[in-house]
């Protein structure tokens, strides 16, 4: 347990010594992003954040993972160095969409082949339990690379991505030590202090984003602490920890950022646009022209996000299917309500 606060410690410490240098660097450079017409900030704002994410995380874990665990954790830190190059080069200088999905296969595929970081079962959805090689391979791959994009994906305004990452991470950090699953425990608690560090400059008034480089490895992280997460269920049946419908459970927690990316993808594809064409569709941008800060509209999200994990762990023994088709619904209705409200409020906004 030692380790594990420790390693909370750690990160958030190095994240926080090493953010205000970032910022003064990222000024001087005029590596800020630059207000526009999609922009919910108003000024120019550094975007390395997540740099020092990066830093806090990668020196945490190195430094408290006991050696005689570390197993296959070198190729994850592989996978974590792919990832950061792809978005430090995105966050100095615009990287096309095909380079950096290259560079997320790349680490998806390290992550699978090297560190075993699959999904073997369907527990059961639509009848089908364990699953082939594959299958299982490009399944795993193709659910790292749509969390990787998720997270980057509803990074719109402040403190959204990192307090909805912070969220899984301390769930599924308390859940990995419970189960005695030290690695994983301590690569979740030191995702969670490096970003908590991050949000101290964060929130409004923002002083830096974590742009790119924070995004993509936050939603690295989150992907293998999910999958992982159901995996490790299929040894749990008779520990107190496990959970039924794992899957679902595992959805819920991720529903804000995997929701939103599904449901922006299907209006630009209904409109006949790229799917990774940029617009005002995401629900955060629905919240802010609703009239709310930045803060009210990421406090409402993560509130609403922990609402859909309570209910999943409340109706679990419904089954996987069901429960999955439970939470889509909700979503949907929440998701039709907060848009009409929004059309009807910018209606009236320009009739004044």
């Amino acid at each position: 347990m030692y380790d594990i606060l420790l390693s909370f410690l750690t990160a958030f410490s190095v994240t926080y010594v090493v953010i205000p240098p970032i910022i003064r660097i990222a000024i001087a450079k005029n590596l800020c992003d630059v207000p526009g017409v999609r922009s919910s900030h108003t000024t120019n704002t550094p975007r390395l954040g997540g740099i020092a994410i990066f830093a806090g995380l990668l020196f945490a874990i190195i430094f408290w993972t006991p050696f005689k665990d570390f197993g296959n954790l070198q190729y994850i830190l592989c996978a974590f160095i792919v990832i950061f190059l792809i978005g430090a080069k995105d966050d100095m200088e615009m990287l096309s969409p095909s380079k950096k999905l290259i560079g997320e296969l790349l680490a998806a595929a390290i992550l699978v082949f090297k560190s075993n970081v699959k999904l073997t079962s369907l527990y059961g959805i639509f009848g089908v339990y364990d699953i082939p090689d594959w299958f299982a391979i490009p399944f795993s791959v193709f659910i790292i690379i749509v969390i990787i994009n998720a997270f980057n994906l509803i990074d719109g305004i402040n403190g959204l991505s990192g307090s909805i990452g912070t969220l899984i991470a301390l769930f599924l950090g308390m859940w990995f030590y419970l189960t005695g699953n030290t690695v994983l425990a301590i690569i979740a608690f030191a995702l969670a202090g490096a970003i908590i560090a991050f949000l101290k400059f964060n929130y409004t008034p923002a002083k830096i984003f974590m742009g790119d480089t924070g995004t993509l490895l936050v939603g690295l992280v989150s992907s293998i602490l999910t999958i992982k997460f159901i995996e490790l269920h299929k040894g749990l049946e008779n520990s107190p920890y496990a959970f039924k419908s794992a899957p679902a459970l595992a959805v819920s927690l991720l529903i804000f950022p995997l929701f939103d990316t599904l449901r922006v993808f299907v209006l630009r594809a209904m409109k006949n646009q790229s799917p990774f064409q940029p617009d005002r569709l995401h629900i955060h941008h629905l919240l802010i022209d609703s009239g709310m800060t930045h803060m009210q509209a990421t406090g409402i999200l993560v509130l609403v996000n922990s609402c859909f994990m309570i209910l999943a762990f409340t109706l679990q023994d419904i089954g996987t299917l069901n429960l999955l088709l439970i939470l889509l619904t909700i979503a949907v209705v929440l998701s039709g309500i907060l848009f009409t409200f929004a059309s009807s409020q910018k209606k009236f906004d320009k009739f004044l």
